[in-house]
C-alpha cells in the first residue's frame, strides 16, 4: 500500500484528536436518549440492589423526537421556477433521502451536529452518491472566515477489526486504512478537483465561530435525572409501605408455630397468625401509611418543566386535561414548537441546497449559480386535512391560489401531483365527462 502523503499526515492527526476529544460526550448523549443514563444520588452511585427499581423517563428523546418528526421536506425549487425541480428529487429519490433525511435530522438534534457527503459513484453511468454520516468518529477543521479545510470520518470494520478513515480535502478525497506504520492509501484517491470539501454540515443551534452545535437535549438532561430520582425513590416507598405495618401487643411466642410446633414463616405469620390468639387481652392496630402524593406532585411539576423548557404543550408531558383540546387550543400550545421547528428548517435547508449544489456539480462539471437552489418544507403545524382543504379550496374560489397551488397546500408530492394531472387529461378526452362537467357548469350558472 502507498503511504498518505505527508503533507496530510499533520490534518489527520489534529482531526483524529477531535475524534477523541468529543467521543466521551457522544456517548454520554447517546445514553441520554436510550434511556440509560447512570443515575447519581446525592452525589453517590444507586446501589445495585435498587438498580431494579431504577426508571427513567425518556424526556430527552422526546425533545429530539417531537422536533425531528415534524421536519419533512417537500423538495427543492430553482431560481425563477415556481415547480419543484424535477431532476433534483430524481437525485433525492435515488439516495434514500426520504428516509435518510430523517437520520441526518435526528443526529443533529441528539448531538448537536450531523454530517453529509457527496461523492462520485463508482458506476460512471449512475448519479452522484449523497451519504448521510454519523456525527460519531466525524471531525471537521473550519477556518475563521466560515469555510470547511478538511473532514475525517473515522469508522472501524469489525470484520477484519481494522481502522479505516476517509480524509475529505478541497480538491481530493482518500480513502486510508491504519496500519503499523501509520496511515495508507486503501485505493484510489478520487481526484475531483471542486476547489471546496464535499462534506456539509448540520448544526444545531449554531452560534456565531462555534461549529460544534448544541444537543436539543441539553436543557432537560438534569431535569430528566432529577425525575428518575424521584420516580426510584418512590417505587421504593411504595414497595415498603405496600401494606400497612401492623402491631400486636400481648401475643406468645407459640402463637407464631405451625401444628407441628415449627415457626411459620414470615410472611404467613404476618398475613394470618395475628388474626387471632387466646390471648383475651392482646390488642392489635396498624400504622399509618406514608402519602405518595408528594413524589407525583414532584414528578408532574418537573414534567411541566421540561415541556416548558423544550416549548412542548404540557399534555405531550402527560399533563392531560378532562376535556380533549379543540383545534384552536391544539395550534396555542404548539405555538412554540412549531416556530422551533422552522428555525431549524431555515438552518437545515441552506444545508440541504448546498448537498444539491454538490450533487450538481458532481453531475455536471459545473456550479450552479450561487444560492440558485432552495429548499421546501411541509408545514410543520398539525392542522386536519378537512381544514387544510376547506382553507385551501377558499383560496383557490377566491381567485388567490390556483389548482396546482391548492395541491402544495395539500402537501402532495410531485408523484402524486403527476398522477392527478394524468387524471384531469384524461377526463377532458372523455367526452361523456367533459359533457357532464359542462351541465354541472351550466346549472350551476
Amino acid at each position: 500500500m502507498v503511504a498518505l502523503p505527508s503533507e496530510h499526515e499533520d490534518t489527520v492527526r489534529r482531526l483524529m484528536r477531535q475524534v477523541r476529544t468529543r467521543e466521551p460526550e457522544f456517548t454520554r448523549l447517546d445514553r441520554y436518549y436510550e434511556g440509560k443514563q447512570r443515575l447519581e444520588h446525592i452525589g453517590l452511585a444507586v446501589p445495585p440492589e435498587l438498580r431494579r427499581f431504577e426508571t427513567v423517563v425518556n424526556v430527552p428523546r422526546m425533545a429530539v423526537d417531537e422536533v425531528e418528526g415534524r421536519q419533512n421536506l417537500a423538495g427543492f425549487q430553482r431560481s425563477g421556477k415556481v415547480a419543484i425541480d424535477k431532476r433534483l428529487r430524481e437525485a433525492w429519490d435515488y439516495n434514500n433521502l426520504d428516509s435518510q433525511s430523517s437520520s441526518c435530522h435526528k443526529d443533529a438534534r441528539l448531538f448537536g451536529r450531523s454530517f453529509v457527503t457527496v461523492s462520485t459513484n463508482d458506476v460512471s453511468s449512475e448519479p452522484p452518491l449523497i451519504t448521510v454520516e454519523s456525527p460519531e468518529g466525524f471531525a471537521v477543521d473550519v477556518s475563521p472566515r466560515r469555510s470547511m479545510r478538511a473532514a475525517l470520518r473515522v469508522y472501524r470494520d469489525d470484520v477484519d477489526r481494522r481502522q479505516y478513515a476517509t480524509l475529505y480535502l478541497p480538491d481530493v478525497t482518500y480513502w486510508l486504512v491504519r496500519s503499523g506504520s501509520g496511515w495508507e492509501l486503501s485505493e484510489d484517491a478520487d481526484e475531483h478537483k471542486l476547489g471546496r470539501v464535499p462534506v456539509v454540515m448540520f448544526l444545531n443551534r449554531p452560534r456565531t465561530g462555534r461549529w460544534n452545535g448544541v444537543s436539543e437535549m441539553a436543557d432537560v438532561m438534569g431535569l430528566t435525572d432529577s425525575i428518575a430520582r424521584i420516580i426510584t425513590n418512590m417505587q421504593v416507598a411504595g414497595e415498603t409501605l405496600a401494606l400497612p405495618h401492623r402491631w400486636a401487643a400481648g401475643m406468645k411466642k407459640d402463637d407464631f408455630v405451625d401444628r407441628n410446633g415449627k415457626p411459620l414463616p414470615t410472611w404467613e405469620a404476618y398475613m394470618t397468625a395475628i388474626k387471632a390468639t387466646e390471648n383475651p387481652e392482646a390488642k392489635f392496630g396498624s400504622f399509618a401509611t406514608a402519602d405518595l402524593d408528594n413524589f407525583h406532585d414532584a414528578v408532574n411539576n418537573m414534567l411541566a418543566w421540561c415541556a416548558a423548557v423544550l416549548g412542548l404543550p404540557t399534555r405531550y408531558a402527560g399533563q392531560q386535561e378532562v376535556n380533549p383540546a379543540s383545534e384552536g387550543a391544539i395550534r396555542a400550545d404548539e405555538a412554540r414548537l412549531i416556530k422551533n421547528v422552522e428555525r431549524k428548517n431555515r438552518h437545515d435547508g441552506d444545508s440541504w441546497a448546498w448537498v444539491m449544489s454538490l450533487h450538481e456539480r458532481f453531475r455536471t462539471g459545473r456550479w450552479p449559480k450561487p444560492n440558485s437552489i432552495r429548499t421546501i418544507w411541509h408545514d410543520p403545524a398539525t392542522p386536519t386535512k378537512s381544514q387544510i382543504a376547506d382553507a385551501a379550496v377558499k383560496l383557490h374560489t377566491e381567485g388567490i391560489l390556483s389548482r396546482e397551488g391548492v395541491w402544495d397546500e395539500m402537501g402532495w408530492d410531485e408523484t402524486r401531483k403527476d398522477r392527478e394531472r394524468a387524471y384531469f387529461a384524461a377526463e377532458a378526452l372523455d367526452p361523456l365527462t367533459e359533457r357532464l362537467l359542462q351541465d354541472r357548469a351550466d346549472s350551476g350558472a
